[in-house]
């Protein structure tokens, strides 16, 4: 089902979350559009849920493009018209192993709750709030990674480095890099980019898309997801504090029991006298 291609997808109302009374949170997506990725994220949210479907089952990669036929129509998606179709940067670094060491340093104490370095191999609780939201729309939005979005991957942390550093990235070459490797054959890369792809999609005249839908409310992140999100990750935060704690208690009594159990006890011995040391004065038979 074509549902399956956004199950797991984010996408985001600049109008609404940029209104926000959250200081904090205005910031991350002002950091979202200076990057370049607003007519990315923030594109029309309608989905053409079979034409979705047609696309995916017959997508292939010749040359670098990357064809498809969707109702019988031959569609041909290039890098170019990938780019111009969202306004995405063409200059920077397309590849994440460019990515400056100094500018990810730096970025593990700008995003950290605590002020120290994050632990990149760590879960994203670390983060203060806005950055945990980041690296949700870092994971479900861009990399469209399968699996725990609560961890910390070096891929998604240096995807938000070039937010939150500035770092200038060729979004069209990595996102176009994404879309192909949707469409590999045997590829790991989870399908999304459900949005995008239908945006494209309505761009070719002669190909039949099917009955549009709306996408879910639930995956638009507008004021009122944003604040949701916030309420549900206070939530939890609080319960892995109590968790820990308990943790920590049943540590410190198994400890003073293991303590205790290791101390060996003193057992009580009787003397008895021997023979030998009983005294000449008690072998002595008095005479009547």
């Amino acid at each position: 089902m074509a549902s399956s291609l956004y199950s797991n997808a984010q996408h985001v109302d600049f109008d609404s979350v940029l209104a926000m009374d959250d200081p904090g949170m205005v910031s991350m997506f002002e950091a979202l559009m200076a990057s370049g990725l607003r007519g990315f994220l923030g594109c029309p949210a309608v989905v053409y849920e079979d034409a979705l479907v047609d696309f995916f089952e017959n997508a292939s990669v010749r040359n670098g493009v990357v064809f498809s036929t969707v109702g019988g129509q031959i569609v041909k998606i290039s890098e170019k018209l990938f780019a111009e179709s969202y306004e995405l940067p063409v200059e920077g670094l397309g590849d994440l192993s460019e990515m400056p060491k100094d500018a990810i340093f730096d970025a593990r104490s700008i995003v950290s709750l605590s002020g120290e370095q994050i632990n990149l191999s760590g879960r994203k609780n670390q983060m203060k709030m806005p950055y945990r939201l980041l690296c949700d729309i870092v994971a479900k939005a861009i990399s469209v990674k399968a699996g725990s979005f609560n961890a910390i991957t070096v891929e998604k942390f240096s995807l938000m480095t070039a937010m939150v550093c500035g770092v200038k990235m060729n979004w069209a070459k990595f996102l176009f890099g994404i879309l192909k490797k949707m469409v590999a054959v045997k590829s790991k890369q989870a399908k999304g980019f459900a949005i995008q792809i239908s945006l494209l999609l309505a761009t070719f005249p002669d190909v039949e898309l099917g009955e549009a839908s709306a996408f879910p409310a639930s995956k638009i992140l507008s004021k009122k997801t944003v604040l949701r999100f916030i309420s549900i990750n206070d939530r939890d935060g609080a319960e892995e504090i109590k968790e820990a704690a308990k943790k920590k208690d049943v540590s410190k009594k198994r400890t003073a029991a293991d303590i205790e159990a290791a101390v060996p006890k003193k057992k009580r011995t009787s003397k008895k006298k021997s023979i030998s040391s009983i005294s000449s004065l008690e072998m002595v038979v008095v005479a009547e």
